[in-house]
């Protein structure tokens, strides 16, 4: 046990741990930011289907605005991805994971 001039117990019990208040601004930027991202997704996947049926039609530049547009709506639907994920830990959502357990029983029976 710790001695000395300050040593001792706590003369009240503890308080919960208070929570920071929400950054509204930056949460309304990141929301503003998946909802336009998720948008032009929407909008390259309709060009791309607009682009593959005139590139079966004949049209052979079709074909590069549909590998173009089908690319921009994965860098679209990556981007809407991450904001929703930092904009749910900006809400309080896990920063980690937890720690795996060093002893784990799962797969191994003990005779």
């Amino acid at each position: 046990m710790a001695r000395g001039k300050r040593a001792g117990r706590r003369a009240g019990p503890r308080r919960p741990a208070q929570r920071a208040p929400l950054p509204w601004g930056r949460l309304l930027l990141l929301a503003l930011g998946v909802t336009l991202t998720v948008v032009a997704w929407g909008y390259l996947v309709l060009a791309a289907i607009d682009f593959g049926s005139a590139a079966r039609g004949g049209d052979s530049a079709g074909w590069a605005f549909l590998a173009v547009a089908t690319l921009g709506a994965v860098a679209c639907l990556f981007v809407a991805l991450v904001l929703a994920v930092r904009a749910v830990r900006l809400v309080g959502g896990r920063r980690t994971p937890p720690p795996a357990s060093r002893h784990s029983t799962t797969g191994t029976r003990s005779s």
